[in-house]
C-alpha cells in the first residue's frame, strides 16, 4: 500500500480532480464516517488492557496477586495516598459520559458514546502517556430524564480508583451542575473536556491569530454563536485572560444573552448562562447581522453547517477578521466559503483543513501535568496556562494565518504542555507535590515516548494489523459514489 494512502495525508487529492472544493469537503466527510465504521468493525474498537509488569515465571503469578500483593493492600489501607505509587492510579483517568450530547449526534444512549469514550482514552495514551477507561453510564430517573445527581454520585464512588476524571458530551444544563459540584467536592481533578479542554485550546487559538491581525484581546469585539458549555466556558476564560465582556455579545438558540433575558434569569440550572447574559452585550444587540457588524473574531459551536454560518455575516467583519467554525463532523461553514467571504484566518475542528482548534492538542497535556504533581483540581488559572503554553510553543516555531495552533504531529507540544500545567498547579496550591518545570517535561516526555514506541513497536512486530487497503478504498469509493 501508497504509504501516503495508509497514513491518509493529503485526502483532498484522494478524489476526482473535477469535484469543486464544495464537493471535496463533503466527501472527505463521507470518506472519513465510513472508514471509521469499516476500521471499528475490523479491530472490534481501539483500545485493550495490557501488563505493564513482566511474567518471568508463572510464580510472579504470587507476586502480582495473591499472596504477595495483600502487602500492597495493607500499605494503602494504612495510606491512601500510596494507591499513586503501588497501583496504576496515578496515571489513569476516567472518561465518564452519559452520552447525552455526542459530538453533533445529540443523545445517542450510554452505550452510543463508547465510540468517542474510547477515542478520548486513545488519544490520552498516545499524545499523553495517560492510561484512560471508557465509561458510559445511563443516569435516567425512574421518569427517563437524565439525572446530574446520578453522575455525581457515580464519579464520586469511583474516585479511589482513579488519578483524575474527564467528564465528557454531558448536555447542558446538566453538565453546569456536574462539573461545578465535582471540581469542588472530589479530591482529584474532575475536567469536563467539552468546556474546559474547548475553551482553553480555543484561547491558544485566538492568542495567536490576534497577534498575526495585529489586535489586542482586551480591545477585540467578539461574537460567540452557540451557548453551551463551550462557548460559555469559551467566554469565561477569554474574560479572565483580558476580553472586555462589553464587547462580546453571544447568541444561543433564542437570541442574544443579555440582561432582559428572564427565561435564563428564571432557570436556575443555566447560572452559568445568566452569569454572562449579566456582564455581556450591554447594548441588547440581538441580531447576528448587527453583532457581526466590525466585529474582530468569530467563535462558533453550534449547529454542524455547512449554511449554519452565512457568508454574509462574514462579510461585514472588520478587516483581518478571524473566524473559528468549530462544530462536528461539519463546521457551520468550509474554510474555503468563509475566506472567500473575507476571512483572514479560519479555523475548524478538523483536522484536514489548516487550523484544527480541537481539544486533542490539550487535554492529554493538561490530564498529564495534573497528574504528575497529583493535583486535586484543574483551576481555570491551569487551563488558562495550558492555552498560553500552546500559543508560545506555536510562536516559537513559526505561526502564519494557515497555522495558528500546533498540530497532534507536534510529539513535543504535549510534555511542553504538561510541564507548564504542572508549574501552575503547583502555584495555585492545588498540587500534592512539588516538583521542577525541568523534571515535569521529562517525566511527561520519558511517558509519552513510551507509550508512542509501544504503539509502534505492536504494529511492526504484527500485533495490531495495518488496515487493509481495500478497506480504505471501499470508504474512498463509497465516498465518491455518494456525491457524484
Amino acid at each position: 500500500m501508497d504509504p501516503s494512502i495508509l497514513k491518509l495525508e493529503n485526502l483532498d487529492s484522494f478524489f476526482p480532480e473535477d469535484f469543486t472544493q464544495e464537493q471535496i469537503a463533503k466527501a472527505k466527510t463521507v470518506f472519513l464516517k465510513k472508514l471509521a465504521d469499516l476500521s471499528h468493525r475490523f479491530y472490534g474498537g481501539k483500545i485493550q488492557t495490557a501488563p505493564k509488569a513482566p511474567v518471568p515465571g508463572f510464580n510472579w503469578f504470587n507476586v502480582w496477586y495473591t499472596p504477595g500483593v495483600s502487602k500492597v493492600s495493607t500499605e494503602i489501607r494504612d495510606n491512601n495516598h500510596m494507591s499513586f505509587e503501588l497501583s496504576n492510579r496515578g496515571n489513569l483517568v476516567a472518561v465518564v459520559s452519559d452520552s447525552t450530547r455526542v459530538l453533533g449526534d445529540g443523545d445517542v444512549t450510554p452505550s452510543g458514546g463508547l465510540g468517542v469514550m474510547e477515542g478520548k482514552a486513545f488519544l490520552m495514551k498516545y499524545l499523553g502517556g495517560v492510561d484512560a477507561v471508557a465509561l458510559c453510564v445511563d443516569s435516567k430517573d425512574k421518569d427517563g430524564k437524565n439525572d446530574p445527581d446520578k453522575i455525581i454520585e457515580f464519579v464520586k464512588m469511583l474516585q479511589p480508583s482513579f488519578g483524575a476524571v474527564n467528564l465528557e458530551d454531558i448536555s447542558q444544563p446538566n453538565c453546569f451542575k456536574v462539573l461545578d459540584v465535582l471540581r469542588e467536592e472530589c479530591d482529584i481533578p474532575v475536567w469536563h473536556d467539552d468546556a474546559q479542554g474547548t475553551a482553553s485550546v480555543t484561547l491558544a487559538g485566538v492568542i495567536n491569530a490576534l497577534k498575526l491581525a495585529g489586535k489586542k484581546i482586551s480591545e477585540a469585539k467578539f461574537v460567540l454563536f452557540g451557548a453551551g458549555a463551550s462557548n460559555t466556558t469559551i467566554a469565561r476564560l477569554l474574560i479572565t485572560d483580558g476580553a472586555d465582556p462589553k464587547n462580546m455579545i453571544i447568541f444561543d438558540s433564542r437570541g442574544s444573552l443579555n440582561r432582559e433575558r428572564a427565561d435564563i434569569e428564571a432557570d436556575k440550572r443555566f447560572y452559568r448562562k445568566w452569569e454572562l447574559c449579566e456582564s455581556t452585550n450591554p447594548a441588547l444587540i440581538n441580531s447576528m447581522e448587527e453583532a457581526m457588524s466590525g466585529a474582530d473574531v468569530l467563535i462558533s459551536l453550534s449547529t454542524p453547517g455547512p449554511d449554519t454560518i452565512k457568508p454574509e455575516w462574514i462579510r461585514v467583519m472588520a478587516e483581518k477578521s478571524i473566524v473559528f467554525t468549530c462544530a462536528n463532523p461539519v463546521p457551520e461553514i468550509y474554510p474555503y466559503a468563509a475566506k472567500e467571504a473575507g476571512a483572514y484566518i479560519v479555523a475548524t475542528g478538523r483536522g484536514d483543513f489548516p487550523n484544527q482548534v480541537n481539544n486533542s492538542i490539550g487535554f492529554p497535556g493538561i490530564l498529564k501535568g495534573a497528574l504528575m504533581v497529583r493535583a486535586r483540581k484543574i483551576t481555570d488559572n491551569m487551563a488558562i496556562a495550558a492555552a498560553h503554553s500552546l500559543a508560545n510553543y506555536a510562536e516559537k516555531r513559526g505561526i502564519n494565518p494557515e497555522n495558528i495552533v500546533p498540530t497532534m504531529d507536534e510529539a513535543d507540544v504535549f510534555p511542553f504542555e504538561a510541564a507548564d500545567v504542572a508549574m501552575q498547579a503547583i502555584k495555585d496550591g492545588v498540587a500534592r507535590i512539588n516538583i521542577s518545570r525541568d523534571e515535569a517535561y521529562a517525566w511527561a516526555k520519558k511517558d509519552i515516548e513510551y507509550s508512542r514506541n509501544l504503539a509502534h513497536s505492536m504494529s511492526e512486530n504484527g500485533f495490531i494489523a495495518d488496515p487493509p487497503a481495500e478497506m480504505i478504498e471501499e470508504a474512498l469509493q463509497f465516498a465518491v459514489s455518494q456525491i457524484k
